[in-house]
């Protein structure tokens, strides 16, 4: 594995000089027979800020305004799951299965304790890397997400369904109205995170048609196994934010209900107007909530 020095970051507003737009090439990591392509920079010092992506999303649909901002006093690293666009490998066909790949490719990189941020899909992977490696995961952030057994998890209405599906000249636009609610506000928010998106000088790969199937049929396998007690929550005992939006069309807003209700140590945030990507649609909000709050700080910050 080829190790890369973190990129200091530079004050101002984010965009197309962000650190994220400028890291115009990733490296890759080989670990387990897997190639893992990941961005990795930042502050070092504190354990890095991993992020887990969502369904159907690469390392670089992860917001530029969220992992800048996180970055200014911390390295963050951003990464694609085996069988996920530049990753080379199949995708499992489990999300416990899924598990063991972030393990083995932050083994790789030689880091002992983590903190986590996941979205969607990629929270429920972060849930069952943080029961099988509790040492590994200091602090979780769990957005837009559920627990297994979840109210609607993998059971998509068609019309949401659907929205998977559109094609557009320019893809990236299909997150609109699948992250943002249909309000002019939200929306406006929404073309103001496609814009930060696509401002990478050298965007990832495109997601295969594998695995979008096997995520697929992952997601509708967790949402399948119901546990009214939630007891694999009581296994999570670290601090754990949930934040999503009033009205999440992907993962009902419910299931962030849950998490809170059976969580050991949690506290919820709902933003207004907003839908799966509540937190691209509030990012300075959500980079100040997640970054500060001295009972979700890991154990060495200020």
């Amino acid at each position: 594995m080829r190790r890369i020095p973190p990129v200091a970051v530079p004050e101002g507003r984010w965009g197309h000089d962000s650190v994220h737009a400028r890291y115009s090439s990733h490296p890759y990591a080989e670990a387990g027979g897997t190639r893992f392509a990941y961005r990795r920079f930042g502050s070092p010092g504190r354990p890095p800020l991993v992020f887990f992506q969502h369904f159907m999303g690469n390392l670089d649909d992860h917001d530029p305004a969220l992992s800048d901002a996180f970055a200014s006093d911390r390295e963050v690293i951003l990464f694609n799951h085996p069988g996920v666009a530049s990753s080379s490998g199949i995708v499992p066909g489990t999300i416990e299965a899924m598990a063991g790949d972030p393990i083995t490719f932050i083994d790789a990189l030689g880091l002992t304790t983590i903190d986590v941020v996941g979205h969607s899909m990629g929270d429920l992977v972060a849930q069952e890397v943080t029961l099988a490696r509790p040492d590994l995961v200091l602090r979780l952030v769990l957005v837009g997400t559920g627990p297994r057994g979840g109210e609607g998890i993998g059971a998509l209405p068609a019309w949401v369904a659907e929205l998977f599906t559109r094609k557009y000249a320019r893809q990236e636009d299909m997150w609109m109205p699948i992250l943002f609610a249909p309000t002019q506000t939200s929306q406006a928010a929404g073309r103001a995170y496609v814009e930060r998106i696509v401002a990478c000088a050298d965007r990832d790969a495109p997601v295969s048609d594998q695995s979008i199937a096997a995520h697929g049929a992952a997601l509708a396998a967790y949402g399948a196994a119901k546990d009214p007690a939630y007891a694999h929550l009581k296994g999570l005992r670290l601090p754990v934010l949930v934040v999503n939006g009033t009205d999440d069309i992907v993962i009902p807003t419910i299931n962030s209900y849950i998490l809170q209700q059976f969580l050991p140590d949690s506290e919820l945030i709902l933003y207004p107007d907003a839908n799966h990507g509540a937190h691209f649609q509030y990012p300075e909000l959500f980079a100040r909530r997640a970054h500060l709050p001295r009972r979700l700080a890991a154990p060495d910050s200020p």
